[in-house]
């Protein structure tokens, strides 16, 4: 295979009539760009430079690979110049990935930032429920907003903490506890419940939470959407756990209290690839989200 940093050198050669003179042009001592045409002319099996006078000058091989050069240097410098509207946010496309109760708080404002300041880029913005993680590790996604992976320490991944999303409880306006501000974990164990999570992370911390204050809940009712949730509350089925962000939407005949001992919280971070986090586009998006996860919800 034909090295195209030898071409290049060749052509050098050819455009200033000497090996001295292209070795000035080129920082190279003359001795290397005689190696490299001698290594070339190996390469492809033919003669490609002859002396003339103090000079020397193409053969027909040499012209040919000459003009080939010609294309290859263009051809190069526009591969520059893409690399760098991609590098510099001019150009080039994001696929972000995310989950439903971050949307409407950290995506749609950060979003906003993004088109502001980098309106060439196209966004390809899907939900991927419940774990959007698979997507960036696959190289499927630029970006995706996940809640605390149990394995923080995942190869080529580099996660940015964006916020701590604190669960309330969701009561029936009714309920002998909804007057209080502040509810111990444990004082749930008795009663009857409505699920708010799909299976994953976020079920998991739920859960956890609740085996460390010493009960696993009963559910009479599963519902994979926090609207839902909230409706079977109201409607006097149970109690339910909800992040903080998923209850931006409130229900009526549902009241919201804090929990302690233990407080279920997720961790939500962004998750992009150490190898693009470079990127002028993908590092304003991860500003941006870290600029919305410090607004109250």
């Amino acid at each position: 295979m034909i090295d195209v940093r030898r071409i290049l050198v060749l052509r050098a050669v050819v455009t200033s009539g000497s090996v001295t003179a292209a070795a000035a042009h080129l920082g190279y001592t003359p001795s290397a760009v005689s190696q490299q045409v001698a290594v070339l002319e190996k390469e492809v099996g033919m003669v490609l430079l002859e002396r003339v006078g103090r000079g020397v000058r193409p053969t027909a091989a040499g012209r040919l690979l000459t003009q080939h050069s010609a294309i290859i240097s263009q051809d190069i410098a526009e591969a520059e110049r893409a690399l760098a509207d991609l590098r510099d946010g001019r150009t080039g496309k994001l696929a972000i990935r995310y989950f439903t109760s971050v949307g409407p708080t950290l995506v749609a404002p950060a979003l906003t930032r993004l088109r502001r300041e980098h309106p060439g880029v196209r966004i390809d913005l899907k939900l991927i429920e419940p774990d959007p993680l698979p997507e960036v590790e696959r190289g499927d996604a630029d970006l995706a907003i996940v809640v605390g992976p149990r394995d923080h320490n995942r190869q080529g991944l580099r996660l940015v903490h964006l916020l701590d999303d604190e669960y309330l409880v969701a009561l029936p306006a009714g309920h002998p506890f909804a007057g209080q501000r502040v509810l111990d974990l444990a004082d749930l164990a008795g009663e009857s419940w409505v699920g708010s999570e799909p299976p994953g992370p976020c079920l998991d911390v739920m859960l956890q939470a609740c085996a460390a204050a010493g009960f696993s809940p009963d559910f009479a009712a599963r519902s994979e959407d926090y609207a839902t949730a909230q409706g079977f509350v109201a409607a006097g089925l149970g109690v339910a756990l909800i992040p903080r962000l998923g209850v931006t939407d409130r229900r009526g005949g549902v009241v919201l209290r804090a929990v302690r001992r233990p407080e279920p919280v997720r961790t939500i971070y962004a998750a992009v690839r150490e190898s693009d986090s470079a990127q002028s586009a993908l590092s304003t998006l991860l500003q941006a989200l870290a600029e919305a996860s410090r607004q109250p919800a």
